[in-house]
């Protein structure tokens, strides 16, 4: 299974926070973002949203059926969203677009190496592996919209 984390782009400030809207550096990094994982990612890709208005402008960029998923929104736990990916059960890759701090605990809980508290950045992608024949998950990549 493949489990690609990535964290809505820059938003407006404002309440209430569900409406967020991205601004215009957030667009253009979501863009960036959206058109360096198309071309990456595998046939079977699902795609889970927050139902925040940021999560789903930015999951939209990748022009991909989204499914809004209201258990991954600001608040979930690290749990929550493994439980939303079925992770490491399903086949195929699973992205969800979501929140920090949450998405830095599931990094932090996959990966041992990364430290607690890690800050995921806006529209960064985490991305992590981990076949039937693996013992723990592998991070595959990271990716933010400034390297690109």
């Amino acid at each position: 299974m493949e489990l690609i984390l990535w964290r809505h782009a820059e938003a407006e400030e404002g309440f209430p926070d569900s409406a967020r809207q991205l601004t215009e550096k957030g667009k253009t990094q979501a863009k960036q973002i959206a058109d360096w994982l198309r071309t990456r990612l595998p046939e079977n890709t699902e795609v889970l949203v927050s139902p925040t208005s940021r999560t789903r402008q930015t999951a939209a960029m990748l022009e991909f059926d989204l499914k809004v998923i209201d258990p991954i929104a600001p608040g979930a736990t690290a749990q929550d969203i493994l439980s939303a990916a079925d992770w490491p059960n399903k086949q195929g890759a699973v992205i969800i677009v979501g929140h920090q701090p949450t998405l830095g605990e599931v990094v932090h809980h996959l990966i041992r190496d990364v430290p607690a508290g890690l800050k995921v950045k806006k529209s960064s992608v985490w991305w992590i592996k981990k076949d039937e024949n693996d013992i723990e998950p592998l991070l595959k990549m990271v990716m933010y919209p400034d390297m690109l």
